[in-house]
């Protein structure tokens, strides 16, 4: 396939080309060119920001687009608009958290999805879930059968830029005892970034429309941490520390990366199924894998760089 991504330098983007790629199909990345990236040379480059109006000389075809840069639904429909006949297929990436808080046993692609009360804010950081909806709806008017839409997690491994899966393998490997979340029963979920850029494109080898989850599957904390340890080579002193007491203590996703408390109505996004995904292609590595090879790509950093663990008394009065 010849296949366009918009997007592509970095992280989620840079994972699903090097993963078509490897598969034998021809990439053109779209990205403001702001970010060096490390692609092998193979890849073609184009450069503009999409959020000025997608312009493309000439008249080339490809396969198929994967937006991976899509955040505003203005932006995404004039993309979208202006690829109309030059694409065969529109492959969105969207998010888990499209889908409305609430109490569910599981989260499903037909789980109800979040509805904003005004369609017109591009806060972004207040309402992504919400925005990346009407991302998806705009895809779905403009190509119809021809849109699909992958709904990743927390994206996990080597060249992640947000630092929150890769705290655990770092806090692990560190020694020493090690703040836990809960009581190791509470829900968690993520997604390998190699194994949803591999999905991706398995979902354009078929030529797959729909909504699909782009997640591993949910595993309680305390076999989650033991997994992590596995793969970091650790014997770990896990300190499980109740929600309540972290809460009084002003401890949350920020410090302790991942942990939802059963308790919140949101609890519902760390039970994410997976079965429409994996009837469609999706395989999941190990977690320890993951974990080994997420430490490694840390640790090849500055030591300022990288994550440093929450002291066991963080928060106390």
């Amino acid at each position: 396939m010849n296949l366009l991504v918009l997007g592509g330098s970095r992280f989620v983007g840079k994972h699903i080309v090097l993963q078509a790629l490897e598969r034998g199909h021809s990439v053109t990345t779209f990205t403001r060119g702001r970010t060096p990236d490390d692609l092998p040379a193979a890849v073609r480059r184009l450069h503009g920001d999409r959020n000025e109006g997608l312009t493309i000389p000439g008249d080339e075809r490809w396969d198929a687009c994967i937006d991976v840069s899509g955040y505003l639904p203005r932006a995404v429909r004039a993309s979208a608009e202006a690829l109309r006949d030059r694409v065969g297929r529109y492959l969105f990436i969207s998010t888990v958290s499209v889908y409305a808080p609430g109490e569910r046993a599981v989260t499903t692609e037909d789980s109800p999805v979040i509805e904003l009360d005004d369609p017109t804010s591009e806060d972004i950081q207040a309402h992504y879930g919400g925005l990346k909806v009407l991302c998806e709806r705009a895809v779905d008017a403009i190509y119809g059968e021809r849109a699909t839409h992958v709904r990743p997690h927390v994206v996990a491994g080597p060249d992640d830029p947000t630092e929150r899966f890769t705290y655990w393998p770092e806090a692990l490997a560190a020694g020493g005892p090690v703040l836990a979340p809960g009581d190791g029963q509470d829900p968690v979920q993520y997604v390998d970034a190699r194994d949803l850029g591999a999905f991706v494109v398995t979902l354009l080898e078929q030529d797959r429309g729909g909504a699909y989850n782009g997640v591993a599957a949910s595993r309680p904390w305390r076999a989650f941490l033991a997994e992590v340890a596995e793969g970091v080579g650790a014997t770990p002193d896990l300190r499980w520390t109740p929600a309540e007491e972290l809460e009084r203590r002003g401890l949350g996703w920020a410090e302790l990366p991942l942990y939802v408390p059963q308790a919140q109505d949101d609890t519902a996004l760390m039970r994410v199924d997976t079965a429409r995904s994996q009837a469609a292609g999706l395989r999941e590595r190990p977690l320890a894998e993951t974990a080994a090879d997420t430490l490694a790509w840390s640790r090849a950093r500055p030591a300022d760089q990288r994550p440093k663990p929450v002291p066991l008394d963080a928060g106390s009065a």
